[in-house]
């Protein structure tokens, strides 16, 4: 994408934050702050864009209270970005590395007494912890990396919600943190159509082949019902694979959107994700990421963001 073609999209996207757009939801057209009647109380959506990913975060946090709001000192935190696959950064297959380093040291600078990162990896994990370069960003941060590459990482947990799914083996570093946060990027995905923060739980399994084979859509809502919910969902949009995920195949399968979301409610957040998606994807709307509805009739969250305080940011 040169420049120009840039400041076109950035003009347009900008415009999802700011201006009444029915698919971009009211909420965002607010120039304050809106909490609807009914809404939960402090349930917030934020929406960062025109940073670079660690600047973004920064201001992101700011606005949620400060990350001494979600970790305190003593604290073991999970981080959990997609590292699914052997790809570098620019190839937007997975999380953004400066994103997940710079969470790393908002962690500790808070106090926690260690910040673990894994994923249950599609490709080699030594390869896709290396050169997706989230690992040399966390241990530069200092953080931990851990695999997720066997079954003896993995404990059984009940899914009492489930409807497809009622029980799940979670890694065993999830079971022992104090504090969790789901990190994922937003990209086109085959067959759930897009992922982000309720797709990227499928990192956190072992046994997600069954999940494929019996029913993704379903079963992705079934994994999001785990008791143990993270403190908030970060998605990276810096890079967005808008084709052939969740792998991508050339150069031109990525867009550079320079944008997070984040909020607590992993429905609202794919949600907003999703609309936002809807302006490079305009064949996928929500109703084909099923998965975001079966969400809501479990509970998990609403998609109704208009019920909610939004905070749109552009830097």
């Amino acid at each position: 994408m040169d420049r120009r073609d840039f400041l076109k999209r950035a003009a347009a996207l900008g415009a999802l934050l700011t201006v009444d757009m029915k698919m971009a939801g009211e909420a965002f057209a607010k120039k304050e702050p809106v909490v609807a009647k009914g809404a939960v109380a402090g349930g917030e959506l934020v929406a960062v864009m025109g940073g670079e990913p660690d600047a973004m975060l920064l201001r992101m946090l700011a606005e949620l209270g400060g990350i001494s709001k979600f970790v305190k000192k003593g604290d073991r935190v999970v981080l959990k970005p997609n590292i699914g696959w052997d790809r570098t950064p620019e190839q937007a297959a997975n999380t953004n590395p400066l994103l997940v380093g710079a969470m790393v040291k908002q962690c500790l600078s808070a106090g926690a007494k260690e910040v673990i990162v894994f994923d249950h990896t599609c490709n080699d994990w030594k390869k896709c912890y290396a050169n997706s370069g989230i690992e040399a960003a966390v241990t530069a941060a200092g953080g931990k990396m851990v695999p997720g590459n066997d079954s003896s990482y993995y404990v059984d947990v009940d899914l009492p919600l489930g409807v497809k799914l009622n029980q799940a083996k979670v890694h065993k570093a999830l079971i022992d943190c104090d504090v969790w946060f789901n990190i994922p990027i937003l990209k086109h995905h085959g067959g759930a159509k897009m992922t982000c923060a309720m797709k990227n739980y499928l990192g956190l399994i072992w046994d997600r082949r069954k999940v494929h084979d019996t029913d993704l859509q379903a079963c992705i809502a079934d994994v999001n019902s785990w008791e143990k919910k993270p403190a908030l969902h970060i998605v990276d949009a810096y890079r967005v694979l808008k084709a052939n995920g969740p792998q991508g195949k050339t150069p031109d399968d990525v867009v550079t959107l320079k944008t997070l979301f984040a909020s607590a409610d992993p429905v609202a957040v794919d949600t907003a994700a999703g609309k936002f998606f809807n302006q490079v994807r305009s064949d996928i709307t929500l109703d084909d990421i099923s998965h975001i509805g079966y969400g809501q009739k479990l509970g998990l969250g609403t998609m109704n963001i208009d019920a909610m305080n939004v905070k749109r940011i552009k830097m």
